[in-house]
């Protein structure tokens, strides 16, 4: 909160043409010599101070805020510094130069401290594009229940942790998460817990071995993941759809919810994709994943024309 009223009061006094660069520099130098133990506080330490006082309290952030909260311009004051402090300042410096638009700020910042994010895990949060990526994850073709909470899905997934060659099978993409089960969690979401791999399941004297299972503490429920390194195709969901009513009739506890199941394909056609899923009744989610890292401009222009559709079409 220091820094944002130093920032305050260097933005105003630089709007009101009473400071100049040479001026900043010199409050610099001043507070360098009779206050050496005060970090931070260079000349770009100053003017970064200021891009993050103005950043926060002028439009169109407020504006976001406004639209999103709900709230009345008498309590985004209050609000936004209430929020900002709850993250540290290395964090926020990431997110101001790496974000654009505030609805991209904002969905750090809720992401950085819902999540309890290190200023590590923000960084490669924000390096793999979780927002567009999450953006358009709101658009998979899904048959789970609308009550999920929002922007919980993504796509494609990105699993560059796994360092896999281009060519593998399903068994070593399966090895390699196990291998990385916690940089694995970090991408798929929080609330995660690991309930293992090529879970046996017993139907009818037969033995059926899942990929991977989960259980997720914030649905309260089961959720598989089932890998596929080749494009998705329709016959998937019928082995999916099976594993999940096995799963909800053998393993499911009363007070939790259904079972979720997400497939993971190497890609999918989206047509083909909407006709499966069209009469596919179980809670199911279909959605890419790369072991690569995507050019966030090519997601960004994705998310972009994903807008303009959905605009066309209201």
């Amino acid at each position: 909160m220091l820094y944002f009223k130093v920032g305050k009061i260097v933005s105003e006094k630089v709007d009101d043409g009473n400071w100049g660069e040479n001026t900043v520099e010199e409050l610099a130098n001043y507070i360098a010599k009779n206050l050496p133990g005060m970090q931070g506080f260079n000349r770009r330490g100053l003017y970064r101070m200021k891009q993050f006082y103005e950043t926060y309290s002028h439009p169109p952030f407020v504006t976001t805020v406004l639209a999103h909260l709900q709230i009345d311009k008498n309590a985004v004051s209050k609000f936004v510094t209430t929020l900002l402090s709850q993250i540290q300042w290395s964090a926020h410096l990431h997110i101001l130069n790496k974000t654009k638009s505030a609805d991209e700020k904002l969905f750090y910042i809720h992401l950085t401290i819902n999540e309890k994010l290190s200023v590590r895990e923000l960084e490669r949060q924000l390096n793999t594009a979780v927002f567009e990526r999450t953006m358009l994850g709101n658009q998979i073709t899904t048959t789970v229940p609308a009550k999920l909470p929002n922007n919980f899905f993504k796509d494609p997934y990105i699993f560059d942790f796994l360092d896999l060659p281009e060519l593998h099978s399903e068994s070593d993409l399966e090895k390699a998460i196990i291998n990385n089960l916690r940089k694995f969690i970090l991408e798929v979401g929080k609330g995660f817990t690991y309930m293992g791999n090529q879970y046996r399941l017993q139907v009818g004297n037969k033995d059926y071995y899942t990929d991977l299972l989960f259980y997720n503490r914030d649905l309260q429920c089961i959720v598989l993941f089932e890998l596929k390194i080749e494009d998705f195709a329709p016959e998937f969901l019928g082995k999916l759809n099976f594993y999940l009513e096995a799963l909800d009739r053998d393993v499911k506890r009363p007070n939790e919810n259904p079972s979720i199941g997400i497939l993971l394909c190497k890609g999918k056609n989206a047509e083909v994709v909407e006709y499966a899923m069209a009469r596919n009744t179980s809670p199911a989610i279909i959605a890419d994943y790369e072991t690569r890292l995507i050019d966030k401009k090519l997601l960004a222009n994705k998310l972009h024309q994903l807008v303009e559709q959905l605009s066309k079409n209201e």
